[in-house]
């Protein structure tokens, strides 16, 4: 059973009410003891300034800032890796990325969960202020897998298509079109690419990889102060579908395109180039579902198994 989940909160001890002091020592304190221990971090980050999620030389990523942090507060000796549930693209935003980190057992030994919550949330509060959120940390199961044992990833995409509905204070996060939409047009015809299908047209092929994804959820709604939202779900994404999604329902919202259109791309063995893959800026990773704690392990080594037939996409 996994421990409480514990948000960066005042940076108290809850058992206590003391503050919680930082881990101390090097990382393998007791070279006997070699045992790990399993957290999960659920985060939010705005994109904007980095280069996507995955740690890259020379680039400011969000992998790259997050094992930085874990190895300054912990004082680790050895470099850690993150593990995410969505690798999402530079300028690409979360609300609910979802993580897990193997760290040795005798950092975070005696209940010092809350310690490393505490300390790791002020890390990222001094060093990246505007730009990474720790909502929560817990210790998990062996069996947890952020990103094989997810069930289902849930984004949003967010735009505009009036320049004078614009909020400044969102701009980092909406994106904006030029022309009116037709919302109505854009629901109607969306429902068409729900189930299981082959979504070659609607993303960037990676080597070796199927684009069969099962999409569960396809909602436009469109806000009394304008805001449009497209929100999706699948129990994964294929590189740059959700953007283009959003790109293919825009063109029918503008009437470039008609409701048939968008259904026949589902049949094309290649990526349709008239569809537009939107901005980064659009997107939020909003949600990731998992599975009740007994059921992990069967669900990350059924997702490993349709992974392998698929070639190794994500």
């Amino acid at each position: 059973m996994s421990q409480p989940i514990i948000g960066p909160g005042p940076g108290r001890d809850a058992a206590v009410g003391q503050t919680a002091p930082p881990p101390t020592g090097p990382a393998h304190s007791d070279p006997a003891d070699q045992t790990t221990l399993r957290l999960r971090l659920d985060l939010a980050y705005d994109g904007t300034d980095f280069a996507g999620w995955a740690k890259q030389p020379g680039r400011r990523t969000v992998q790259g800032q997050l094992e930085a942090g874990l190895a300054q507060v912990l004082r680790l000796d050895r470099a850690v890796s993150v593990t995410c549930a969505g690798r999402t693209d530079a300028g690409v935003h979360a609300l609910g990325q979802v993580c897990h980190v193997d760290l040795p057992a005798t950092v975070v030994r005696h209940g010092r969960v809350l310690a490393v919550a505490d300390h790791l949330a002020a890390w990222l509060g001094r060093a990246l202020p505007d730009d990474i959120v720790l909502r929560a940390l817990s210790a998990v199961p062996a069996a947890f897998d952020a990103r094989f044992s997810a069930l289902w990833r849930r984004y949003v995409y967010r735009l505009w298509d009036d320049p004078a509905a614009v909020d400044p204070r969102r701009r980092r996060w909406v994106a904006l079109v030029h022309r009116p939409l037709d919302c109505a047009a854009m629901a109607q015809a969306g429902p068409a690419l729900l189930g299981l299908h082959d979504f070659t047209a609607l993303s960037r092929a990676r080597p070796g990889a199927t684009a069969i994804r099962r999409l569960t959820q396809l909602d436009l709604v469109r806000h009394p102060d304008g805001l449009i939202e497209l929100t999706v779900q699948a129990d994964a994404f294929c590189h740059s579908m959700v953007r283009s999604l959003a790109g293919a329902l825009t063109a029918v919202g503008q009437g470039r395109r008609d409701a048939r259109w968008l259904a026949d791309l589902l049949d094309r063995p290649q990526r349709a180039n008239e569809v537009q893959v939107m901005p980064a800026c659009g997107l939020t990773l909003e949600e990731v579902g998992y599975p009740p704690p007994s059921e992990l392990a069967s669900r990350a080594a059924q997702t490993r198994r349709v992974r392998r037939w698929e070639g190794g996409g994500h």
